[in-house]
This record gives C-alpha cells, structure tokens and sequence, in this order.
C-alpha cells in the first residue's frame, strides 16, 4: 500500500512539473489580426519579432497589408506560466506607411497559449485607440502562429540620437578582424568595454550588424555598457572602429561579456586599417 502510495505521488509530482516548464516565447510569431467593422484593413498580418526572459515580452510587432503598406510598433509584455495567458501592451510606433485616411492603431493584446495540436499557438481578443486622437479604434481577434524565418528584417535597438547620426555617418572602409566567434544560450547579452592597461585616450565606435550603438565613445577603467536582447538563429556581429590610436597605438580594448552563466573576456585590437569583430549567436538548449 506504501509503495502505491509513493508510486501515485511521484506520477502526480512528475505531471506538475512538466506542466510547470517554462515556455520559451522568444522568436517569430506570424498571423492575423480580424477587426470589427470600422477598420481600415478588416483583415490584416501582424508579426511580432519576440525577446523572452524571466516571463517578460519585449520587442516590435508589424501589421502589414503588404510589406510597403504597414505600421510598425514596440511593444512589452508579460507571460503568467501557470494559465498561460499573455497580455502585451503595444508602447508606441516607430514608424508607418499607410493610406491618408488611416489612423495607425496602437493596441493591447490578450493571448492564450496553446501547443496541444503539435503546434504553437497564440490566440486571442485585442483592443486599442488612435495614435493622434486616443479615441478607441475598433477591436477584434488576433491569432498567432510560431514562424522560422521573418518578413521583416530583424532590427537591432538604437536611439534617436544614433539613428540621426547614423544617416549621414561615413566610415572608412576596414578589414574585419574576428576576435572571438561565441554560442550563447540565453538572449539576454552584456557588454562592457574598457581600455586595456594603459588609459591613453583611445575613442571607439561601435557598431552591431552595422547599426550604430556608440559613437566616438572614449575608453577608460569605466566601463562603456550595452545591453542586447538576441533572437534565437540570427547571427551577430560586433565591430569596434578605431576613431583614433590615443597615446600608445594601437587602439586596445578588453571586453567583458556575460550570458546568464556564460562569461568571456575577449582583447580587441583596432588599428586605422582593420577593425577588431566578435560574432555571436543565441541558441537555445
């Protein structure tokens, strides 16, 4: 009777466990979204391009009719394990390309998660207002479906600033010299740049899949910061650009990087002919 006892918990215990692994929701998602009447596309695609960690969503969502006809948006979520619901909060719009008479729509999502068909599945209810009048715009439904490859080319984060510097930045052709090649395993990347030994007066740019990320930022015993939420299978490159050689060339760095657990030191090197590069990649376990 004891052993049946223990044999019957250890089945129940196993089941709640499994039922309480966490889901990875980072990556593509690709669907519809199918407003109420009064919309100016009844029905549309929608792709969210998704960061996850520690059941927090955060990252940009596009509604296209076509890939010149769209808005897109930033948007931050959470993710509760246990019911598997997800509410996302659309913040603002980056950008847009839609007819006059249309108004983009910022909007709130209420989602369900379910894989129990052998496929992953987001559906659920959406709701929102105008961007210029805040006045509700019509709501619907949404539905969502895990996607390998996106429509839209993954974007890396950058500020006003960066973007409006980047427009007319004209950087010298370099040859690349990789320093590392690194695999993660989770997409929450730091990076911190120092000046190696001596503090000479080096400036670096540094650039991520050729956006720009720091510009003419001077290197010392302080660490020049990024942070980067990676998507799973895209391949990442970093560049440090040599602004100038400081005191003592060549212009030297050490970065420190950290992954959950994972922890790498890399020495860069950029000299005004080559630039020093690491490349990365999240894969998950």
């Amino acid at each position: 009777m004891i052993i049946k006892r223990l044999l019957a918990f250890t089945i129940i215990a196993f089941f709640c466990c499994c039922s309480c692994i966490a889901q990875d929701l980072a990556g593509i998602w690709r669907g519809s979204l199918i407003q109420d009447s009064g919309g100016c596309f009844p029905v549309y695609n929608i792709e969210m391009q998704v960061n996850f960690a520690n059941n927090n969503l955060q990252g940009k969502s596009y509604d296209f009719y076509d890939t010149e006809r769209l808005v897109q948006l930033s948007f931050s979520g959470k993710f509760n394990p246990l019911s598997k619901r997800i509410v996302i909060i659309e913040n603002k719009v980056i950008r847009y390309n839609i007819p006059a008479d249309c108004i983009p729509c910022i909007k709130t999502y209420m989602l369900q998660y379910d894989s129990s068909n052998h496929e992953e599945v987001l559906k659920g209810e959406f709701k929102g207002y105008a961007m210029d009048t805040k006045t509700p715009c019509p709501s619907g439904k949404i539905i969502l479906r895990r996607a390998a490859i996106p429509v839209f080319k993954n974007e890396i984060d950058q500020s006003e600033e960066l973007a409006e510097i980047q427009e007319t930045l004209q950087l010298k052709p370099r040859k690349k010299e990789l320093e590392k090649d690194l695999i993660f395993h989770t997409p929450t990347i730091k990076i911190q740049l120092y000046d190696n030994a001596e503090l000479d007066g080096d400036t670096v740019t540094v650039l991520l899949n050729n956006r720009l990320l720091l510009y003419k930022k001077m290197l010392t015993d302080k660490a020049l910061t990024l942070e980067i939420n990676a998507f799973p299978d895209i391949d990442y490159e970093l560049i440090m650009y040599a602004d100038n050689l400081g005191r003592v060339p060549p212009n030297t760095a050490v970065m420190e990087i950290t992954a959950g657990k994972q922890r790498y030191e890399v020495h860069m090197t950029s000299t005004l002919e080559k630039s020093a590069v690491v490349r990365f990649r999240y894969q998950k376990d």
